[in-house]
């Protein structure tokens, strides 16, 4: 559909659910992924002209009953995802939030509208840029606070949300790595140690599921708002805490915690907003699973070819070495 289609449907979405006239201006489309196309505009709601972004959902693939990997699945759909990030303000977590949910109804495409959050995403900016040398002092402990305010989410308020546990997780990327037939002694070890090391009676709440640097929106003064819920599930909150940490997500920094702070700040802030202690070798097993993780992502990137993903990520593919590398310092005290 072509903006002068779109827009004029957009307008008439936006009047409906947010208010009238509902005018739109600077209509402009900012990414277009596997997952979701985003897109930012302003519209005028009565007397205001106010920031928005829009998102939509790409359509989900058809699923394939013979798919051994279909029930490990947490992807949640767009709709929930909208829902989840309500659940997630109400609770206190500076999420985007949402003001419209659209259906097919509305004549587009089912998507939601947002607030608009000014500041910056890309961490090799918020690293090395004076002008957030303060935030960087800040956002280890920000991290852990609004980390505690996720995993209190009321999960009565998110049932769609597919409950996982470590050792379905671990299922689930054994099973990736047979069907992809790649064979490497390092990635079986790191296999094998998680299988060897799971958490004891982990606690059961929301969890983001994508909670790391390059997925808050940063400000002078810190984070101003966590983005990407699409990978939410319920589960052992510490994976979160673990994936933040995972050295891939650091950009080039030196600290342990998102290139930027250190996890004994993380673990503190953690502690006193949600009242449970942290331990920290709980919190590695995470971080050096998250490794298992990112190495597998990256293998199943490279071996999808630029016929189904851009080059960019079709090249991460070859990366895979990097994560195991971590995972071995990790667990050799050598981080």
């Amino acid at each position: 559909m072509s903006n002068d289609d779109f827009v004029p449907r957009l307008q008439a979405a936006v009047a409906r659910h947010i208010g009238t006239p509902g005018t739109i201006h600077n209509f402009e489309r900012l990414t277009g992924g596997a997952n979701k196309t985003t897109y930012s505009f302003d519209a005028d709601i009565g007397s205001k002209r106010e920031p928005f972004i829009l998102q939509v959902p790409a359509p989900a693939p058809p699923v394939d009953p013979n798919d051994p990997l279909a029930e490990y699945s947490v992807r949640i759909t767009g709709d929930q995802d909208a829902r989840l990030m309500i659940a997630a303000v109400k609770a206190g977590v500076p999420a985007p939030r949402v003001r419209a949910i659209f259906s097919e109804a509305d004549g587009i495409d089912v998507g939601w509208v947002t607030e608009r959050i000014e500041g910056e995403t890309l961490m090799p900016r918020i690293l090395r840029e004076e002008r957030y040398a303060k935030a960087r002092t800040a956002m280890a402990a920000q991290c852990g606070e609004i980390l505690a305010g996720i995993h209190k989410i009321d999960l009565g308020e998110v049932p769609f949300l597919k409950y996982l546990s470590a050792a379905r997780q671990i299922e689930s990327y054994q099973l990736t790595a047979d069907l992809l037939g790649l064979r490497l002694p390092a990635l079986e070890l790191t296999l094998r140690w998680a299988k060897e090391n799971l958490p004891v009676n982990p606690r059961h709440t929301v969890v983001h599921g994508d909670y790391r640097a390059g997925n808050f929106i940063v400000g002078d003064e810190g984070i101003r708002c966590v983005l990407d819920w699409e990978g939410a599930q319920s589960g052992d909150p510490m994976q979160d805490m673990g994936w933040l940490c995972v050295k891939t997500w650091r950009f080039g920094g030196r600290g342990a915690v998102g290139g930027f702070g250190r996890r004994d700040d993380l673990f503190a802030a953690y502690e006193r907003a949600s009242g449970y202690r942290v331990d920290p070798l709980h919190v590695r097993f995470w971080e050096a699973f998250g490794s298992t993780r990112w190495a597998i992502a990256s293998l199943r990137l490279g071996t999808r070819g630029i016929e189904e993903v851009d080059i960019e990520r079709s090249t991460i593919g070859r990366r895979i070495e990097e994560p195991l590398w971590d995972f071995l310092a990790l667990v050799e005290g050598r981080d």
